[in-house]
């Protein structure tokens, strides 16, 4: 896992895994990534917290049932395969 050039150091970048790629995809490109649309709608995912079913329909977004932080990045948005979560108890700053 290399620099992606966004800036970010060696290791966080949009193949990162876990929490590390979640805070990734939320910084990236000022902040701006987190909140746009994915492709097609969206990947339909389980919760990887709770097990509920849910839509990811923006890079990072929150499991409806209870708040499990979930993110994918640009290069790898098109598999839900791909989806991260951050972990129970993480927040959103």
């Amino acid at each position: 896992m290399g620099n992606c050039g966004c800036g970010h150091p060696s290791g966080a970048g949009p193949f990162a895994e876990g929490r590390e790629l979640v805070e990734f995809v939320s910084c990236a490109h000022g902040g701006t990534l987190k909140n746009q649309l994915l492709p097609n709608g969206g990947l339909p995912t389980r919760c990887q917290g709770c097990g509920s079913s849910f839509t990811l329909t923006t890079f990072v977004a929150c499991c409806p049932e209870c708040g499990g932080v979930h993110a994918v990045s640009p290069p790898r948005c098109d598999d839900a395969a791909n989806i991260q979560f951050a972990g129970v108890g993480y927040q959103l700053t």
